[in-house]
């Protein structure tokens, strides 16, 4: 086989699981890297030959975790690994791992890496960007998008908590369940921050990047399976689900995104709907409201609406509102205008994201909707320029293309309009 796209989308997806266990073995989060990378070369290097092993964790964990050890022995002049092709034998030693994956004392060695990355001695943006580093195996690029900074300014922020956690001597350990109750809130927060890097670099239904949000999904179950009557799990879970049952709409043929309004609703995944609709009355019903439960809800308006025309923006605009009050973000504000925009027009949405210029001057999304906003209002320079602006702030093709779009409509627009007070 020579194409490699098969490798990466297996390597993406058995991070989680490699990482944990290695983590647990070496107990150095340096060691640990180093021996994933090492048995990620090594997959790139025998895997096109070989073909996909039957468990790509227990094959990465088994060649990481020697690895590792060859270090440590080359460091002490002892013994080297065996040769690489006894190494590719991997078939009774595979068999075994897989067999113990899940069976340690905590549910799951990913979550048990979570909440270590969430030791209170780590500022809370440290220890959701080492979580997304580590964990997941984020770039420093992408994290520093997820959180609107500079990628120099992210680097350093990983590397400090990385000194951190080695000079604290944080032991990688379970914590407790009074300890897991206060860093419930960080985790989940990764949790989030992983599925919406890979909902908004996604570039089709069967990218590469959607396996990240299935991770996040599978994560969010797993937290919820530890805090069953935490309403707030419930929520972030719901969200999750209710976003990624939009996965195979959000596409064209050829990769273009299609808007929301605009989206095939048959085929939205019934079945993840259902589920996450139950789960937020289920959160409901505890009248303990929280930012996650909130926009699970604003989500859930979306899917109970049939056609565009019967959504609810007056209750969604609510509902924003009340997510302002809980947690006041520009951005929460710039998806507001969206409901105010529908409900009121382009003007008034157009009135509350100007003050958010400065604040979001780097984000993609702020420049595309402004623009759009322009476009409705008729202010066609303006339009132009913050759609062009958009274009160059774009982190995918799929975005990059979408504004295109709309200059070409908007330049088409200008020459009818030329044309027609011409003839006149």
């Amino acid at each position: 086989m020579t194409d490699t796209a098969w490798i990466d989308l297996a390597l993406v997806s058995a991070r989680p699981q490699a990482m944990g266990a290695l983590l647990r073995y070496f107990r150095n989060l340096d060691t640990a890297e180093e021996a994933f990378q090492e048995a990620c070369i090594r997959a790139l290097k025998t895997w096109p030959k070989s073909g996909p092993p039957r468990d790509a964790a227990a094959w990465l964990i088994f060649v990481g975790r020697n690895s590792g050890i060859d270090k440590v022995r080359r460091q002490s002049r002892e013994t080297v690994l065996p040769p690489e092709e006894l190494l590719s034998d991997l078939e009774d030693q595979e068999s075994d791992l897989a067999e113990r994956l899940d069976g340690s004392h905590y549910r799951d060695d990913i979550l048990k890496l979570l909440f270590v990355c969430s030791n209170p001695v780590l500022p809370a943006t440290q220890q959701i960007a080492l979580a997304l580093r580590i964990v997941s195996g984020l770039s420093v690029k992408q994290i520093a998008r997820a959180f609107l900074v500079g990628e120099a300014a992210m680097e350093q922020r990983i590397t400090r908590a990385k000194a951190r956690v080695a000079a604290a001597g944080i032991a990688f350990e379970t914590p407790d369940a009074a300890d897991r109750s206060e860093r419930l809130a960080a985790v989940a927060t990764m949790i989030y921050l992983v599925f919406n890097e890979g909902y908004s670099a996604m570039n089709g239904p069967d990218s590469v990047s959607a396996d990240l949000c299935e991770e996040a999904i599978r994560l969010a179950r797993l937290l919820l399976r530890l805090f069953p009557s935490e309403p707030e799990m419930m929520g972030l879970t719901a969200l999750l689900l209710l976003q990624h049952s939009r996965s195979r709409a959000r596409f064209d043929a050829d990769g273009g995104i299609i808007l929301l309004d605009d989206q095939d609703r048959s085929l939205w995944k019934k079945p993840l709907i259902i589920e996450a609709l139950a789960m937020i009355d289920k959160a409901v019903r505890h009248r303990q409201p929280g930012p996650y439960q909130i926009q699970a809800a604003i989500a859930a308006l979306h899917a109970r609406a049939t056609r565009p025309d019967e959504t609810d923006w007056e209750e969604i605009d609510l509902l924003y509102q009340a997510l302002e009050r809980l947690q006041p973000s520009p951005v929460i504000t710039l998806n507001r205008a969206v409901a105010v925009s529908k409900r009121d027009g382009p003007e008034a949405a157009l009135a509350l994201i100007e003050p958010l210029a400065e604040k979001l001057a780097g984000y993609f999304y702020f420049h595309g909707l402004n623009g759009a906003l322009l476009k409705q209002a008729g202010r066609v320079r303006e339009a132009r320029v913050a759609f062009d602006r958009a274009i160059a702030l774009a982190t995918n093709a799929a975005e990059a293309s979408h504004i295109r779009m709309q200059l070409d409509h908007l330049c088409k627009d200008e020459c009818e309009k030329d044309l027609e007070e011409e003839k006149r």
